[in-house]
């Protein structure tokens, strides 16, 4: 088999997400179908490709920076091919210590004359062998270069959280990021254990939940034999708390005491993590399938497809789990459901460090849209409530205007009344970091990453 040019496989993927005058295509379902597509490279071959692909995306703003303290010819006006190029060169010498400098620098070399840029070899040479031999006395002016992160989303969250928790922020989202999942089985756990580790990966639980775990050095996890058998989800802590906070007062019992059917909408479902650890924990509960209905709802067709799959795959009937086609916008059901799950559109700034592109795309301008548009799907969620039914509004970003602003206006315009979910909070959460969790006690909670080892998202329980 003809051998693989793994850099070259970077640049086109860097071409294709940062270069397309239509906005691209995302970077994690860019990097995702590559990896799909050439499945046959070796683990390490993988690895090189998502780290130096999601890397370079990650840091362009700093990688940016020094290129053009060393090039006469600033970024904004390189050729789009010898951009990217430089771009991976620089991120190889500056953050990847098992490649030697003077290969980041032929290889670069290399690619520049394989997309027939021949006669801007010497340029490129001359720039990243400059940039290798200097980066040992490096400076970068301020928190938007050093966390290579806009400057108005540092403004933005040093003005909302202040200096200091601004960058621990920064810090925690350009940290590791590996794949945690929701063990559903707990007699599935030696078995996954013994599977990664064939695959050269490693599995280690959370402290927060016993049925979170962190998944290390594995790529597509879809053909392990305990994901098609419904094991494990694919979901973060923050949704996990989430799903779990709206519980906090065991209103549901009640009515399982009760004998009523308990009736849950998850109005933005998809990819339906949260649907299914809410059926999850009913069972848990002791609530028989035929006492429960979720109805997990989207306006992606493809979405709701994936949904109906990953609910067959984890054994849950039609009758109980769900997945249809709807407009949250369109729907005009009033006080039929229990509880409403409402994980509403937002900027997704919570998630940078898995969705790199995401800052690029979001811009300020865009934020006072969303929180328009996410009102008027509160609005419906409410609506759709029978009195005492409980909300859990969610969003995965950090922004007061989408998260404790709504909040609010939820208690002042819509009449909602905060439920407190303190106690539901894993003990370590409330004994080491109580002073930043004590939010939940008023019906609120802004996680961060590195504060809290989590996601940047927002949890919010209110009852009608």
């Amino acid at each position: 088999m003809e051998k693989v040019n793994l850099r070259l496989l970077v640049l086109e993927l860097l071409m294709e997400v940062t270069e397309n005058r239509n906005g691209g295509t995302y970077s994690h379902i860019a990097v995702r179908d590559v990896l799909k597509k050439y499945n046959y490279l070796s683990q390490q071959e993988k690895s090189f490709i998502k780290r130096l692909f999601e890397g370079t995306l990650e840091r362009m703003i700093t990688l940016d920076y020094v290129i053009n303290q060393y090039s006469k010819v600033k970024t904004d006006k390189l050729k789009p091919q010898i951009r990217a190029i430089l771009r991976m060169g620089v991120y190889q010498i500056l953050y990847m210590d098992a490649v030697p400098d003077s290969a980041a620098c032929n290889e670069a070399v290399k690619l520049a004359q394989k997309k027939g840029f021949a006669t801007l070899k010497g340029f490129v040479n001359g720039v990243l062998r400059n940039i290798a031999k200097n980066k040992e006395t490096l400076t970068f002016p301020n928190l938007s270069v050093t966390y290579a992160m806009p400057e108005w989303i540092v403004d933005l969250w040093t003005d909302q959280l202040g200096a200091q928790k601004t960058q621990a922020v920064l810090e925690g989202l350009l940290a590791e990021h590996p794949v945690t999942v929701r063990l559903r089985d707990q007699s599935a756990q030696m078995p996954l254990q013994e599977a990664l580790l064939a695959r050269g990966g490693s599995m280690k639980r959370l402290p927060y939940l016993e049925d979170a775990y962190q998944i290390e050095k594995t790529d597509d996890m879809t053909t392990l034999s305990q994901h098609q058998k419904g094991a494990f989800v694919v979901q973060d802590v923050s949704s996990m708390l989430a799903v779990r906070a709206v519980l906090a007062d065991g209103f549901l019992m009640e009515k399982k005491a009760a004998g009523k059917k308990i009736y849950v909408v998850d109005i933005c479902a998809a990819p339906g993590g949260k649907t299914m650890l809410m059926a999850d924990l009913l069972r848990d509960m002791g609530i028989e399938r035929d006492g429960f209905q979720i109805g997990a709802r989207d306006l992606s067709p493809q979405k709701v497809a994936l949904m109906q799959e990953n609910f067959a795959r984890c054994g849950f009937d039609k009758d109980s789990v769900s997945a249809v086609v709807c407009d949250a916008l369109a729907c005009d059901e009033q006080e039929t459901a229990d509880l409403v799950i409402a994980d509403v559109p937002c900027s997704g700034l919570g998630v940078i460090g898995k969705k790199r592109d995401i800052k690029y795309r979001v811009t300020k301008e865009q934020l006072a849209e969303l929180v328009t548009l996410q009102r008027r799907i509160l609005e419906k969620a409410v609506h759709m409530l029978k009195p005492n039914g409980r909300l859990l509004f969610s969003t995965c970003t950090i922004n007061r205007a989408e998260n404790e602003e709504n909040f609010d206006w939820l208690i002042n315009e819509l009449k909602m009344t905060p439920v407190s979910f303190f106690d539901t909070l894993p003990e370590c959460l409330r004994m080491e970091g109580a002073q930043t969790v004590e939010t939940a006690k008023q019906g609120y909670l802004q996680l961060l990453p590195k504060i809290h080892d989590t996601d940047g998202f927002f949890i919010g329980v209110l009852k009608k």
